[in-house]
């Protein structure tokens, strides 16, 4: 009779112990992560030959969007573009295209993020020459017909050349503005060309 009363306490207490450790596992424990694929950074749409149109209240057309592919993300409602080309068209303004290797866009396409081998190019208009200019990446304001870039951009119109480190473009204004570490060669369109000699 000790023999089983003294297994008795030793027991009570394994049981117990039992008890709270399944108690606080239950209580600990995370729920089950959803199996729609939310968590998880995977493309739920792919599409080819992508062309898209931003029109205005008025349905005036703001900008032009082109991709040769498009992967849509749910997890974070981002896109990611390859070959991306966005032109801004306006009857009082020459064309600027904006292309790039690749592209990352937010849900409506409002900030997006281009990157690998980046040009803007201006299309002439009357005097002005075309513009481009060259970069490693830019982010473009859509909406806001604006962008910038913290990288080295080299300019070319014409003749006349710029380059420097950091640009603030604003294509409402048509201005680009370099930030630092600017030198270039500008040509005057007043300058006198020398007839050569006969």
């Amino acid at each position: 009779m000790k023999k089983w009363s003294s297994a008795v306490l030793p027991l009570t207490i394994m049981l117990v112990l039992v008890a709270l450790t399944a108690w606080l596992r239950y209580a600990t424990e995370l729920p089950d992560a959803t199996r729609d694929g939310r968590n998880r950074h995977d493309p739920d749409a792919i599409l080819s030959d992508v062309r898209g149109h931003k029109l205005d209240a008025a349905g005036a057309l703001l900008y032009r969007i082109e991709a040769a592919e498009v992967r849509h993300y749910p997890d974070d409602e981002t896109s990611e573009l390859l070959q991306p080309r966005l032109a801004y068209v306006s009857p009082a303004k020459p064309t600027v295209t904006i292309r790039a290797n690749e592209a990352r866009a937010t849900a409506k396409a409002e900030k997006v993020e281009l990157s690998g081998q980046v040009e803007i190019r201006r299309a002439a208009s009357g005097r002005q020459a075309a513009l481009l200019a060259e970069m490693p990446e830019l982010t473009v304001l859509s909406e806001e017909k604006r962008g910038f870039t913290g990288s080295k951009v080299l300019i070319t119109q014409g003749p006349s050349w710029v380059q420097g480190v950091g640009m603030q473009v604003d294509h409402g204004l048509q201005t680009y503005v370099l930030e630092s570490q600017v030198r270039g060669e500008i040509e005057s369109p007043f300058a006198r060309k020398k007839k050569p000699k006969t």
